[in-house]
């Protein structure tokens, strides 16, 4: 297959780093064209390392990676011409309006005036920022400048967008915007590479997923694939009395208010349900969500980030 980005044997220690810290360790990764692909991990597994070093911004310790056909460490300056990125920690020029920075970025990477205008323009209604159009960048709260990051990249041609945490810091209805214009450019047969720690958003727009942990990857695929690979795909949530000990031949039993949450095998979580059912118990049954297999692969919940190394600290040993 013509891949989009190829990783091989990927590795990334920071100079100066304590020893056995490695940002990426041996990373394999395959990412498809024309599609959108999600990295979970939590703070400090190594999502922001990695597209820096596929989008040319950060040298790569040892292994190889090839972005669009082209080797990022040889051929670094062909390949910006075919990218555009959202990075995590990222300012628009403070100095220029919301049109401003929007149009300046579409003629830097040689669109023409007539065509950059009318993306700018189409971009900014679709994000809902045209009320900000003529606003400076400086007055802008956080989010409304997070939007403007987006916006510049969305309204970009290039083959290949790095969305580093694109939706940061937004509201909930404006999250969903930025929701809508990355499914619009997907479906433009471009790709789109998104990190994020939101897996309600890895799931909603991600065609396939990697789950990331301190360097490694640990799962792959759709997210049915996921599902099919953890050791229990169901979920049952019983609200009412039921003797716990019963439950746990079954399947793996947690306790909730008011009740229990089992995590089963299909057979058992049918058979769950139905003695649930038959002693008037309230209960609810599906396949195990994102959260869920994030905590029976890695061991914690995603926003726990005890035990690992930021990469934000990590960039202190650069």
């Amino acid at each position: 297959m013509d891949w989009a980005i190829h990783a091989d044997h990927l590795r990334k220690v920071y100079p100066h780093a304590p020893p056995g810290v490695a940002a990426l360790e041996g990373l394999n990764l395959d990412i498809p064209k024309g599609r959108v692909y999600g990295l979970i991990g939590r703070n400090g597994a190594g999502k922001t390392t990695f597209v820096r070093i596929a989008a040319t911004q950060l040298e790569y310790t040892s292994g190889t990676i090839e972005v669009l056909g082209l080797d990022v460490a040889r051929q670094a300056r062909a390949l910006r011409a075919q990218i555009a990125c959202v990075p995590q920690e990222s300012r628009p020029l403070y100095f220029l309006n919301v049109q401003e920075v929007v149009y300046l970025y579409l003629k830097m990477r040689g669109a023409d005036p007539v065509d950059a205008r009318r993306r700018t323009r189409d971009v900014l209604a679709e994000l809902s920022l045209t009320e900000f159009a003529k606003r400076s960048v400086q007055r802008l709260s956080g989010g409304l400048r997070r939007r403007v990051l987006c916006a510049m990249v969305l309204a970009s041609d290039a083959d290949l967008l790095f969305l580093d945490e694109p939706t940061t810091g937004l509201d909930p209805l404006a999250r969903r915007e930025v929701w809508e214009a990355i499914r619009r450019t997907s479906r433009e047969h471009r790709t789109l590479l998104l990190t994020t720690h939101y897996l309600d958003e890895a799931e909603a727009l991600s065609a396939r997923l990697a789950l990331i942990e301190r360097g490694r990857l640990m799962l792959e695929g759709t997210p049915s694939d996921l599902r099919a690979r953890v050791r229990y795909p169901y979920r049952v949530t019983i609200q009412g009395a039921f003797p716990a000990e019963e439950l746990k031949s079954y399947g793996r039993v947690s306790e909730i208010e008011g009740g229990y949450l089992v995590f089963a095998r299909e057979d058992d979580a049918r058979e769950v349900a139905r003695l649930a059912l038959e002693r008037g118990a309230r209960l609810s049954m599906g396949p195990v969500s994102l959260e869920d297999i994030f905590l029976e692969v890695v061991g914690r919940s995603i926003e726990d980030d005890s035990g690992a190394k930021s990469e934000e600290a990590a960039d202190e040993y650069a």
